[in-house]
């Protein structure tokens, strides 16, 4: 079993930032990819940013210089460093992880139960 428990959301000004984590425990022999996702009100979930074991990022064009994606492999933790927070930001932000149990098992994908991240204008 896999777990993955992310904190730091919170309601913010406009303009202000927030650093959210993410950590991943429980029977882990490798955790690659991982990720970060948003959901707003009525609107599909997306990605916001990626990033790999080695440290290769992706984002969303439109969030580029403004979040950031790293990790901290020792800690299977994953963060996401938000700043010139807007309105449209709000939404719950999940995080998830490629994670394989064994060195025989295949990666499954673990999500976590997301965190609310509110901004106001």
């Amino acid at each position: 079993q896999v777990q993955l428990v992310e904190s730091g959301g919170g309601l913010v000004q406009a303009g202000g930032s927030l650093r959210l984590s993410c950590v991943a425990s429980g029977s882990i022999f490798s955790l690659n990819a991982m990720g970060w996702y948003r959901q707003a009100p009525g609107k599909q979930r997306e990605l916001v940013a990626s990033i790999s074991s080695g440290g290769n990022t992706v984002y969303a064009d439109s969030l580029k210089g403004r979040f950031t994606i790293s990790r901290d492999n020792a800690k299977n933790t994953v963060y996401l460093q938000m700043n010139s927070l807007k309105a449209e930001d709000t939404a719950v932000y999940y995080c998830n992880g490629a994670v394989s149990s064994s060195p025989v098992e295949p990666q499954y994908i673990y999500w976590g139960q997301g965190t609310q991240v509110a901004v106001s204008s």
